[in-house]
């Protein structure tokens, strides 16, 4: 049997959740690039863009899943042993772990879509 550790394959998950969604609106928005690439944005300013997209993304879930944590900490508080359920060591650790993820997976599509050949995405439309 092949003994998995829990939490790693929770944030393999979580990275492959958000670079899916990073990638899927990056390839819902190529007329978008192509056209501000067109314009004259550079490629740093595409992949400020994206990453900058990918950054509201992951603040927005870690609000949400802050907060859903913290009213399942007040609910499960009798089964929590040895740990605090508002432990700040393990609460900021997760929180910096998941944007280093967050930004990690926002940064493959930045730099495709930085790739995007104007002409090649206005011709996609």
């Amino acid at each position: 049997a092949v003994v998995t550790d829990q939490p790693t394959v929770r944030l393999v998950l979580a990275a492959v959740g958000i670079y899916g969604v990073i990638s899927y609106s990056v390839t819902m928005r190529t007329f978008e690039i192509g056209v501000r690439s067109a314009l004259g944005a550079d490629r740093s300013a595409v992949v400020r863009m994206i990453l900058g997209q990918g950054a509201r993304l992951v603040v927005t879930g870690l609000i949400v899943g802050l907060g859903g944590a913290n009213i399942a900490a007040r609910v499960m508080r009798s089964l929590l042993h040895g740990v605090s359920p508002a432990d700040p060591i393990a609460i900021g650790g997760t929180v910096a772990v998941l944007l280093a993820i967050g930004t990690l997976g926002s940064l493959l599509p930045a730099l495709r879509a930085s790739r995007i050949e104007p002409t090649e995405a206005l011709r996609s439309q």
